[in-house]
């Protein structure tokens, strides 16, 4: 252990339960106290017990409210009056200016100027005024204190503050007075701040619960902290409200001490998680949010025969993103597939494909010949079908059937 770590071990947290009982009081009645439901059907899919905290059901749709809003209630008179800022493209964003609106205090929210245009209005609706700035978030950042500066605000930081870590931590008191057969809570990562008030809160009131982090596999910042590891950490994920690549240097004191370990996902499983979430419980999830059900899923040998606690963190993903993700998920359940087959290019040749696929009850949505760029000879052709199918077992069948005609079929499978 290095100097520094030893120092930071020696510290006293600067968050605790009665800082998080003290947040609760200041941000009750502007806060959705959120359910906490059972899940039956994802128990059964992960023998143990499954408890949803459904954080998606905020006003913005995301936890990040109460921290933000905790903090705007412990400015004083001089600092509402000037504002706050902070440099944010996600939720933070939208929570702080959403309260900030709400208490008549100034809010200035710095983003690159690559952030998609849909976030900049929704800020800008919460009657922010934002700054765009710089290619990356670094460079948002950065601008944003030299604005704190000039302009005499106050900077909230997303995560490594005391004051956001303790409004954050009231999710864990809800769910454990709602639910407290709990015994083990599964908290996405990002900076740490979730986790950080979670832990803090959860192990007050159950000091032998077990608290279990999740990162995404490309973002892997707190991890290779704990775990004294040197994973990459770039990458486009899924889950972009946890691609964070520096953890708090707060944070990372809370989830030394207070988490017993973190799990990392794959893309894959962060898009079947997101899923089945939708299928299962209709319920919308961000990628961070479908976090903790993915390390659930992927590690089920830890969790089996426990009470694990799940927090659905936020609800804001692209409408785009989101059908991309489920036609994913379906094509590979085998429920939609696309299928190329070889033809010799002659009259009747998509007649006796297609009356293969009538005979399977197989619904063909799109067709797409290919005769100029392809290695087949000039008589050749290759046809891409999407499909339609009840499940895998009826799309081998129909496979089968038309390899049983003599035709050369291969899937196109998806990553």
């Amino acid at each position: 252990m290095n100097t520094l770590a030893k120092i930071e071990g020696a510290l006293p947290l600067p968050v605790s339960v009665d800082d998080i009982l003290a947040a609760r009081g200041r941000i009750a009645g502007a806060i959705v106290r959120t359910p906490t439901l059972i899940s039956q059907t994802l128990s059964e899919m992960a023998g143990c017990r499954v408890f949803l905290k459904f954080e998606n059901l905020q006003f913005t749709a995301a936890y990040k409210e109460r921290g933000a809003l905790n903090r705007l209630l412990t400015l004083d008179e001089t600092a509402k009056a000037k504002g706050v800022i902070a440099a944010s493209a996600g939720n933070h964003a939208q929570g702080l200016a959403y309260h900030g609106r709400r208490l008549g205090v100034p809010v200035t929210i710095v983003m690159p100027k690559t952030t998609p245009t849909v976030k900049v209005t929704q800020t800008q609706g919460h009657g922010a005024t934002v700054v765009l700035h710089g290619e990356k978030f670094d460079d948002a950042s950065a601008h944003a204190r030299v604005l704190e500066k000039e302009q005499g605000l106050t900077f909230v930081h997303p995560f490594d503050e005391p004051d956001i870590i303790a409004g954050q931590g009231t999710v864990a008191l809800e769910m454990l007075e709602d639910a407290p057969e709990i015994d083990t809570l599964i908290v996405p990562i990002g900076g740490g701040g979730l986790i950080s008030g979670m832990a803090t809160a959860a192990r007050a009131m159950k000091p032998d619960i077990r608290i279990v982090g999740v990162q995404a596999e490309l973002y892997p910042s707190m991890y290779d902290y704990i775990k004294h590891a040197e994973l990459a950490c770039d990458g486009d994920t899924l889950a972009e409200g946890i691609a964070v690549k520096q953890p708090g240097e707060l944070t990372r004191r809370f989830v030394e001490r207070v988490v017993d370990d973190i799990l990392l996902v794959g893309e894959r499983r962060l898009e079947e998680s997101l899923s089945l979430l939708l299928q299962i419980e209709k319920t919308v999830v961000e990628g961070a949010g479908a976090a903790g059900l993915a390390a659930l899923l992927k590690h089920r040998d830890q969790f089996a025969g426990r009470s694990v606690g799940l927090v659905l963190t936020g609800g804001n993903i692209d409408t785009r993103l989101l059908a991309n993700v489920l036609l994913r998920d379906l094509a590979r359940s085998g429920r939609l597939a696309r299928l190329r087959i070889i033809l010799q290019d002659r009259p009747g040749a998509l007649f006796h494909v297609a009356r293969i696929f009538d005979q399977e009850a197989v619904n063909i949505l799109e067709l797409s010949h290919q005769r100029i760029f392809t290695n087949l000879p000039a008589k050749g052709l290759s046809l891409d079908v999407e499909c339609e199918t009840r499940d895998r077992a009826h799309l081998q069948r129909l496979i089968d059937a038309l390899r049983e005609a003599g035709y050369e079929v291969a899937p196109i499978e998806v990553a």
